[in-house]
């Protein structure tokens, strides 16, 4: 019987979760064992998961979850150097030579445990098998324009939250940038036909931004891209890998450009692979931009989990993506799940 145990998600502001109580309910149907971690934060109440038959642990408890338990989180664990024992499924970045991914490598292999991670479960196509693209551009393009708004009023962007659904998200923004009283920037995005690009264009074309879509073809020759400098907001939405071209070089901080926004959503600057070179860290709901020059200003939009400001939203939208896989593992010689097994033991022998 394979057991499934959701854990409570302790990063601040981190409220998604990657199955539904309907999941749940599939998955106790199918003949798993579910438990779910009390959560006082998570969008959906733990209560509904109660309901749909899954066993309530306190939040935190999966160290002492049975050895033969998989655990099921989305963003990082709790960085507090312990062997990880598990079978853990949840987004590492571990896999690129970011420093913290090197440390939590080390972790499995000292307790003997397996890193299934969200980012690696690919179809035959070698395509990811659920993601929260689309609403991570959504929500990445929304608070680049909010940056733009800060600008127009000599000032920084301020503190994020989350939004209860969309709607509230969309209605507040059009309100800000018509409160500008000017027209409306112009932006271009990179990755466009992907899932990150359709979000964030869909939110700039809903506010009447004029949108640029690049893709492979437009960024084939590899640069310099003189172009991006010429528009008012970029939104990146290439993850940072081998092969991938410089989109924002390090001197493009020069007062020779109409850019004064770029939203890196698939911020990843500790990789040397980042086509974004004028920032080295990622930003946060408190501070959710970097000033990185001044005169004209050039604000980067960082965040690494834009789609927990539309929780539910998103929730709902990954979760019904990635059940068809986790009803498959009770079988994990299948695939997308040998394939991330067999990710992770090629980076662990390389520690």
């Amino acid at each position: 019987m394979t057991h499934l145990w959701v854990r409570a998600e302790t990063r601040p502001n981190e409220d998604r979760v990657g199955i539904t109580p309907e999941g749940v309910g599939r998955l106790i149907a199918d003949g798993f064992t579910v438990t779910v971690e009390d959560s006082t934060s998570r969008v959906i109440a733990t209560e509904e998961y109660a309901r749909a038959g899954a066993t309530i642990a306190p939040a935190g408890s999966w160290p002492d979850a049975p050895d033969d338990a998989i655990i099921f989180g989305l963003k990082e664990l709790p960085q507090d150097g312990t062997p990880l024992r598990h079978r853990h499924i949840m987004f590492g970045h571990a896999f690129k030579g970011q420093p913290d991914g090197q440390v939590l490598l080390q972790r499995f292999r000292e307790g003997g445990g397996t890193l299934l991670d969200l980012e690696y479960l690919l179809d035959q196509d070698g395509r990811r098998i659920a993601a929260f693209g689309y609403w991570a551009g959504f929500v990445g393009a929304a608070l680049s324009l909010k940056a733009w708004v800060a600008q127009r009023r000599g000032q920084i962007s301020g503190p994020a939250h989350a939004y209860a659904s969309q709607s509230l998200l969309t209605e507040e923004l059009r309100a800000q940038l018509d409160g500008t009283g000017q027209p409306r920037p112009s932006a271009i995005v990179i990755g466009a036909k992907g899932r990150v690009g359709s979000g964030a264009v869909d939110l700039l074309q809903a506010m009447g931004v004029h949108v640029t879509g690049w893709d492979v073809e437009e960024t084939a020759s590899g640069g310099p891209f003189p172009q991006i400098l010429s528009h008012d907001l970029f939104v990146n939405a290439i993850l940072a890998q081998p092969g991938v071209p410089v989109f924002v070089p390090a001197e493009a901080v020069n007062p020779l450009r109409q850019l004064t926004v770029i939203g890196d959503v698939a911020c990843d600057p500790d990789s040397e692979f980042s086509p974004i070179k004028v920032y080295d860290r990622t930003t946060t709901w408190q501070e959710p931009v970097l000033r990185v020059a001044d005169n004209p200003p050039l604000d980067v939009m960082a965040i690494d989990n834009l789609p927990s400001m539309l929780p539910r939203e998103s929730s709902t939208d990954y979760a019904a993506q990635l059940l068809p896989s986790l009803r498959k593992l009770g079988d994990m010689d299948s695939q997308p799940w040998a394939g991330a097994r067999s990710t992770f033991d090629r980076h662990l022998a390389k520690l």
